[in-house]
């Protein structure tokens, strides 16, 4: 469903020039979950970026469901795919209220029923017709999070990219969004791209995850294999011994 082939991202010139991605190169299956883990500045976000259309100027070769993906976004991408940002609060508008930043997708793409879209897609996230009128600053976190889950789907997307989806929830909220992803998507088969810092988040939700670090993929393994602690890379297996208990030792070689 997703294919990331060679791509490659820098910023700045000459000698400012900085590479961010370096030939990264990813396979994700129909109906897949998808993680994408290693520490801050691995590069992990900019590749969702890259697929989102957020960043136009990579080299290299995208494609959703086989079919290429260019440097501009249009209205079919944008059916095809969506992102749900780590802080849902950054991500919604906040002189909106909750049925228009749900309404406007569908008025962009000149969809119809709209109210009816709006109130089912709420009550699949778990809430109900009575938070159209609420604004994002009257909502808990956890609350705008589902409202920013149902944003990205309301669409009918096939794939779905996550953003550090629970980062920013207390820890007691954040099994429920898992949860939540995790029954989006059984009903409708969705593809999920997931960056996360979390290892128990990968080891909970995702079938496979690719591990980063310093814009390059170092392997991808399924996630029994990383539970064991059956990792390839050494730097992979050292992010598995501090994801278990804090080591400053540990950290200061990660």
């Amino acid at each position: 469903m997703i294919t990331v082939e060679g791509l490659n991202l820098s910023f700045g010139e000459a000698a400012a020039k900085t590479q961010v991605l370096s030939a990264v190169s990813l396979r994700v299956s129909e109906g897949e979950i998808f993680g994408l883990v290693g520490e801050s500045g691995s590069g992990k976000t900019t590749v969702l970026k890259c697929l989102a259309g957020l960043f136009t100027h990579w080299q290299g070769e995208l494609a959703i469901a086989g079919e290429p993906l260019g440097r501009r976004l249009n209205r079919a991408r944008c059916r095809r795919v969506q992102m749900v940002f780590q802080d849902p609060y950054g991500s919604l508008h906040p002189r909106h209220t909750i049925g228009d930043i749900l309404e406007e997708p569908l008025l962009i793409h000149g969809i119809g029923q709209r109210q009816a879209r709006v109130v089912a897609m709420l009550e699949k996230v778990g809430l109900n017709r009575a938070w159209q009128t609420r604004y994002p600053h009257q909502l808990s976190g956890g609350q705008r999070q589902r409202v920013a889950i149902a944003r990205a789907l309301i669409l009918e997307p096939r794939v779905l990219l996550l953003d550090e989806p629970t980062s920013a929830l207390d820890v007691s909220v954040q099994a429920e969004i898992l949860n939540l992803l995790s029954d989006l998507q059984q009903q409708a088969n969705l593809t999920y791209l997931m960056v996360t810092h979390d290892l128990g988040v990968v080891a909970h939700l995702c079938h496979r995850v690719a591990v980063m670090q310093q814009g390059r993929v170092l392997e991808t393994l399924d996630v029994p294999t990383l539970v064991a602690d059956r990792a390839a890379m050494p730097y992979t297996r050292m992010l598995v011994e501090a994801s278990r208990h804090y080591n400053p030792a540990l950290a200061r070689e990660v």
